[in-house]
């Protein structure tokens, strides 16, 4: 007899704003204690020293994950000079002081060479794997090691503000993979200086915007309102970039059995320019998600199906 799961059978998503001093592990839980949800996960770590988007999946979400891996991401950071740290963020210990203080022409002048594809080495403090062991473990224990650099993508980079000589303010537009904190250690390198991230706040993970995001006390005062389900978004919000089609009631059988069905003429036309590499659709019926498939030669054959 298959375990029952304690909780809710609760399905969506979460826009949360993370606050400062949380890992993301722990605001995932903080959320799912909220909701009394069954499962959750979320879409992207943030460090304990970032705040902003963080997207989290309850339920049937969490099937969704895996497409939020690739999103796109924004962020604004404060880069503060005069110091590299051991972790290349406040928290860390400095190594090296500087006296340079660079204007924030000098950076603006800088910054292009840092857009497009580039290699960056990530932080030591990290949580790539090395030998099967965690970067971030072997730098605690003050273990030598040597990661290799890996293509990102930086769409844009601008320069925000410069409060004072000490710091300047940057928004970036990234690919997955991106370090904010390799980043500035490059911008700080190209420019003589010493270096690391003062502030960090990611604005966006794909759909999931900054501006539609809530905290965790809001959800708190949500609940005492018996309000909840205001915060919580669809699960297909993940899959905004993935088209939708219309399926039958005894297509939506079939697909949730976990088999193919034979897609009209029309229907193939309607797909065909919207698809994209991985050739995915959203099955839907009724306004829910029935299964996410992929299209070939005329069929639609189920790849995840969700129970909602």
């Amino acid at each position: 007899m298959a375990r029952r799961r304690k909780g809710d059978p609760v399905s969506g998503w979460i826009c949360l704003d993370k606050p400062l001093e949380m890992g993301s592990t722990q605001a995932v839980s903080a959320v799912r204690r909220l909701f009394n949800a069954q499962k959750a996960g979320h879409a992207g770590t943030l460090d304990p020293l970032a705040t902003g988007v963080l997207p989290v999946a309850l339920g049937e979400a969490t099937k969704t994950v895996p497409m939020m891996m690739d999103a796109e991401k924004s962020y604004r950071f404060t880069i503060a000079w005069g110091a590299s740290t051991t972790t290349l963020d406040r928290e860390g210990e400095v190594t090296t002081r500087s006296d340079v203080r660079p204007r924030r022409e000098e950076v603006e002048t800088v910054l292009p060479r840092f857009i497009g594809r580039i290699q960056q080495v990530p932080p030591a403090f990290s949580a790539i794997k090395v030998d099967g062991e965690r970067a971030y473990d072997l730098a605690r224990d003050g273990e030598a090691f040597e990661l290799k650099p890996r293509e990102v993508v930086i769409h844009e980079a601008e320069v925000m503000d410069q409060p004072d000589p000490d710091h300047v303010v940057i928004e970036i537009d990234c690919g997955k993979g991106t370090y904010v904190r390799s980043l500035v250690r490059d911008i700080a390198a190209a420019l003589g200086a010493e270096a690391h991230v003062a502030e960090l706040r990611r604005l966006a993970v794909g759909p999931f915007l900054s501006g539609e995001s809530i905290t965790l006390d809001k959800l708190a005062d949500l609940v005492h309102r018996g309000a909840l389900s205001e915060a919580l978004l669809p699960v297909e919000t993940a899959l905004d970039d993935i088209p939708e089609l219309a399926v039958t009631d005894e297509d939506a059988f079939r697909l949730r059995q976990g088999r193919s069905v034979v897609l009209l003429p029309r229907q193939v036309e309607q797909l065909r320019p919207r698809l994209g590499a991985t050739r995915a659709v959203s099955a839907m019926t009724g306004g829910r998600l029935v299964a996410l498939c992929e299209m070939r030669a005329g069929h639609l054959s189920p790849t995840r199906v969700f129970n909602l």
